[in-house]
């Protein structure tokens, strides 16, 4: 087994690809969290998602380490499939088995748990890269619009939520964290 390529704590927001029956790879936002003493990582997938199809179609995928936010707004709100499996924004990627250890119902939503073990890894890039505040408002925008829709949340607070952190990236990110920003409107088909 090979090890996470990078320290893992709460949950860290990645981008998975998993291979789907046409051979292509579907890109999506995935969350691990961090495992304890000993314990492999874990995830879970949230509805009837191409990842959570895939994870038990094939038993795995790549999970990526990604600092390129309109790349990450894309996996997270967006359909999207690649011809290989690794983008070229990853800094690192390993190649998880992916273990079904769980399925619950949360409000009406099937939820699967899944230990995340590595099998092999690659580091791309080791040049410092930095996550501005606009980054981690372009996360937390797309966490907002994948919950407008469900009956458990309150609409009109993620709206709230949305213009908030809009403005955040806006004001503390740079040119990818607008262009994520606009990302976000797009796939959102939602007027906050």
């Amino acid at each position: 087994m090979a090890e996470w390529p990078v320290e893992l704590a709460g949950v860290t927001e990645t981008v998975v690809t998993t291979r789907g029956p046409n051979d292509r790879w579907n890109v999506a936002a995935l969350g691990l969290h961090a495992p304890d003493d000993g314990d492999p990582a874990t995830a879970t997938t949230w509805g009837n998602t191409r990842t959570r199809r895939n994870f038990h179609r094939e038993g795995g995928g790549y999970v990526q380490f990604v600092a390129d936010p309109v790349d990450f707004a894309e996996a997270a709100l967006s359909i999207r499939e690649e011809a290989d499996p690794v983008l070229d924004s990853a800094d690192a990627w390993v190649r998880v088995e992916a273990i079904h250890v769980g399925t619950e119902d949360d409000a009406g939503t099937r939820r699967e748990q899944w230990e995340l073990r590595p099998v092999e890894r690659e580091v791309v890039r080791t040049a410092p890269r930095t996550i501005d505040r606009g980054f981690a408002a372009v996360v937390e925008m797309t966490v907002a619009v994948s919950r407008l829709d469900v009956d458990a949340y309150d609409t009109e607070a993620l709206r709230e939520r949305l213009r908030y952190f809009e403005s955040v990236a806006e004001t503390c990110g740079g040119e990818r964290e607008r262009v994520a920003v606009e990302r976000v409107r797009e796939l959102a088909e939602d007027d906050w």
